[in-house]
């Protein structure tokens, strides 16, 4: 008795969650934003065959350093010859590997804190949301610096950073969620059969709150994104890995906006604001998922 209800409760949530990119305008730009990033990342071989590391050289022998953009180079070449259509290509594959490792993880602590908190209340409750307290209270980008340089500048170590600091956001929202969820008729009802806890936790609340985990994790992706450009561009990223943040940072040494080399620091910082774009035209979007007295509007 306790599962048919809790199934019926559940399907016309993820149904709108499923459906709602075809309604919502805002929400099918993010995702459509994100598709497009990710297809340029798996193709992006096909897309520039040059090593985006690789030193150019011209016929004539000398090095095609700062070479305006043409038919050869798309958007030119660095001070120090290397193809910059082929780093923007390759680092999108960067941004989505750090985006969506600090998203996974962001979304799946967050939930399960956020789970754990509201069910079981008490001392439970207190500790977990001290502890997201004590992150929250952190200056995020100190935080990631200063973590990454005592690690050591590699992008897993970024990724740590980032879900240390973001669970919370998530954990918080979710777990004033659940303390809603827990009081439902199908959830006592559940109890009264003899359902575990963690059955009706898992089983019968956590596919409710499925949304939200979704939404924060599409959040999560546009702000680990952004901080391993923030990070990479003040010389603590991945040096063996070329990222957008990496391009800005390189711009920046070699004065390129001072010789109007535009195509150089302009196209990596477009892409990070479309991927911070679009995880906000996703959560907007998704609104309606867990709050639908906002469809009245």
């Amino acid at each position: 008795m306790a599962s048919t209800r809790s199934s019926w409760s559940l399907s016309p949530v993820l149904r709108r969650m499923v459906a709602m990119p075809l309604k919502d305008p805002f929400a099918f730009t993010g995702i459509l934003i994100y598709v497009l990033f990710a297809l340029v990342a798996l193709f992006a071989d096909q897309l520039a065959p040059i090593d985006p590391m690789e030193i150019l050289f011209t016929k004539a022998g000398k090095l095609a350093a700062n070479v305006p953009p043409g038919a050869e180079f798309p958007l030119g070449t660095t001070n120090l010859g290397r193809d910059i259509y082929a780093q923007l290509v390759y680092g999108t594959r960067s941004a989505l590997a750090v985006g969506l490792s600090a998203a996974i993880i962001v979304s799946t602590v967050g939930t399960i804190v956020g789970l754990v908190a509201g069910y079981f209340g008490g001392a439970t409750d207190a500790v977990l949301m001290r502890i997201a307290d004590m992150a929250l209270s952190l200056p995020f980008l100190p935080f990631v610096i200063v973590l990454t340089g005592f690690l050591g500048a590699s992008t897993s170590n970024i990724v740590l950073a980032v879900a240390l600091l973001l669970w919370p956001n998530s954990a918080r929202v979710i777990r004033s969620q659940v303390l809603t969820l827990r009081e439902r008729a199908y959830v006592e009802a559940a109890r009264v059969t003899g359902a575990s806890a963690w059955r009706i936790l898992f089983v019968h609340i956590a596919p409710n709150i499925l949304p939200l985990s979704f939404v924060y994790a599409a959040i999560a992706i546009g702000w680990a994104i952004i901080t391993e450009a923030s990070v990479s561009f003040l010389g603590f990223g991945d040096s063996g890995s070329v990222s957008w943040g990496m391009m800005l940072q390189d711009a920046f040494a070699s004065q390129a906006l001072s010789r109007g080399q535009y195509a150089w620091f302009v196209p990596p910082g477009i892409c990070i604001v479309l991927i911070v774009v679009a995880g906000f035209f996703i959560s907007r979007g998704y609104e309606e998922v867990f709050m639908p007295r906002l469809r009245g509007r």
